[in-house]
């Protein structure tokens, strides 16, 4: 199982083959690495998920509001 954090791309970084993305993740603007994601790239306004600094994924709103409970609930130490 790997852990996966929701993020909205709020830019494409220049100089990087569009490689390298600027992701507000719950306020904090953080550098991702979109490459694995170039059969279907990112553009501004796409939710990401996460792992280890690079987006796995694609997903929306509802699947990046789905994950953050998730996340919550594992803070809480609750299991689903």
């Amino acid at each position: 199982m790997c852990l996966g954090i929701p993020g909205q791309v709020v830019e494409i970084l220049a100089g990087y083959h569009d490689q390298i993305a600027l992701v507000d993740v719950s306020g904090a603007h953080r550098k991702v690495n979109v490459g694995l994601l170039d059969q279907n790239p990112v553009r501004p306004g796409d939710w990401v998920i996460i792992h280890m600094g690079l987006a796995v994924e694609k997903t929306d709103a509802a699947g990046a509001a789905a994950a953050l409970d998730g996340l919550r609930l594992l803070r809480q130490g609750d299991t689903p």
